[in-house]
């Protein structure tokens, strides 16, 4: 291994280094109550180091935010470009969603608690970096509708408000698995699921 590569992979370790602790002080804290110096010190790194690598805390959630989002978008482009009909991508589209919040779980939980948390501001410049990446997850989404369009097997008037009610609605209902023991007892979680799937993919049918 070359100098520069070891660079880089030591600089990518530290950068890993103060997400985690981020993340971990995210969760236990709040945003609000989170600080750098708190950051530094559950990295056991100096402040100067967290200065070094961002500008401040906002920087460094919007970057966990981001890199979540970008996990979750390779995974949706591999399915999107799988040589498969539009109702069928949506279907494992779905599934993949699913698979996400649970192997991505610290990710999953970071993106959900800045949808669930709309009194968080970001800086227009971070705001917009994040959004970029959430709407090129509803690109494909779109793509996917439209082909579906062009082929007479979906009849959508609106592609994007289809691909965002149906983001919606697979991301509103992972979070009802958390009332396994109550809303949904008796009931299977991933089967509720695959019934909203099945149930947007009729109407796009216009069945």
């Amino acid at each position: 291994m070359g100098l520069k590569e070891r660079r880089q992979r030591e600089k990518q370790a530290r950068r890993n280094q103060i997400l985690d602790a981020a993340r971990a002080l995210l969760f236990d804290k709040g945003l609000q109550a989170t600080s750098i110096n708190q950051i530094a010190k559950q990295a056991e790194l100096g402040v100067g180091t967290i200065y070094f690598y961002y500008k401040n805390k906002e920087e460094i959630f919007a970057d966990l935010q981001e890199e979540g989002l970008e996990i979750l978008f390779a995974r949706i482009l591999k399915t999107a470009n799988l040589d498969l009909p539009p109702d069928e991508k949506l279907r494992r589209i779905g599934r993949q969603y699913v698979r996400f919040s649970k192997e991505n779980r610290n990710y999953y939980d970071i993106i959900n608690y800045f949808l669930a948390a709309p009194e968080i501001f970001f800086a227009p410049s971070l705001k917009s970096k994040v959004d970029r990446h959430g709407s090129q997850i509803i690109g494909l989404i779109v793509e996917i509708i439209s082909a579906g369009n062009r082929t007479g097997l979906f009849h959508s008037r609106n592609s994007r408000r289809d691909a965002i009610t149906f983001w919606g609605t697979l991301h509103g209902l992972i979070q009802f698995k958390k009332l396994k023991d109550t809303v949904l007892a008796g009931d299977s979680h991933q089967s509720l699921l695959d019934h909203a799937v099945e149930h947007f993919i009729g109407g796009l049918q216009g069945n």
